[in-house]
């Protein structure tokens, strides 16, 4: 168990990958937090979570300082300590890709972005009082796939917000600072980039008649599964990556490969 005895803090693990992480969390040996702003989410998922550990639920709406804060100092009491924070949760499930107006925009980037560093922000204080942490952002192939598929020749109408692509590049940003500011108190901060993954949200954003396309561009001709990226955060959480900070590590069977 590479994570026995260290808690947990994982942001929207009602669903998806979150619960991925979760779920592989407490087999190696951690103590989870599942920070949920959904409900139903938050207790559907702990049903499925509790026999494999020790888990809790905390209401958290990531885009909310208070929320933040609240979450960072429930889990340290409950826990006695926050050793590892995934920044994971994300508009996606719900995003609109047609809205290109600034207020949605603005709205993305609360949560997308502005929710990790709120997230990071509350539990910087416990880590540095430890003199350890790991936190680990999520970005998406998204962040670069400057160029979208062609679908005809439309005339132009507006030009794209790139909601989710814009945020999860600047996920990427965020990594390299927090992890410039945090490292000398011994927290490090490195970034997941996870391809297409096949969680009910892809399957409900992304065009069943772009699937063949988009895992085509992939070196290995595969997209993922939720459980496919859990390798990557447990390497990031242990003591394996104890020297390893602000790296970004594709998992996208080969679609992005930046160095």
């Amino acid at each position: 168990m590479r994570l026995k005895g260290r808690s947990a803090i994982v942001t929207g693990a009602g669903q998806g990958i979150g619960k991925a992480y979760a779920a592989r969390f407490l087999a190696e040996g951690a103590r989870v937090a599942v920070a949920e702003v959904d409900p139903g989410r938050a207790a559907s998922a702990l049903s499925e979570l509790e026999h494999l550990g020790e888990v809790i639920v905390v209401a958290t709406d990531i885009s909310d300082e208070a929320s933040a804060k609240r979450c960072a100092a429930e889990v340290n009491e409950r826990f006695g300590s926050i050793d590892i924070l995934v920044n994971n949760a994300a508009l996606y499930y719900d995003i609109d890709n047609q809205d290109n107006s600034f207020e949605y925009l603005q709205r993305v980037f609360n949560v997308n972005l502005h929710g990790a560093w709120l997230m990071a922000s509350a539990v910087a204080p416990f880590m540095v009082n430890q003199g350890a942490g790991r936190i680990i952002n999520q970005s998406s192939s998204a962040a670069y796939m400057y160029l979208t598929p062609p679908t005809g020749n439309e005339e132009f109408r507006e030009l794209s917000s790139f909601s989710y692509s814009q945020t999860k590049w600047g996920v990427i940003g965020l990594t390299k600072f927090l992890a410039g500011s945090l490292g000398k108190y011994g927290i490090t901060v490195n970034c997941i980039s996870p391809g297409v993954t096949m969680t009910e949200a892809t399957k409900k954003i992304v065009p069943e008649s772009l699937m063949g396309m988009i895992t085509f561009m992939t070196a290995m001709r595969k997209t993922l599964q939720p459980e496919d990226l859990t390798g990557a955060a447990v390497f990031f959480a242990s003591d394996d990556a104890r020297l390893v900070t602000g790296q970004v590590l594709c998992v996208d069977a080969g679609m992005a490969m930046p160095g």
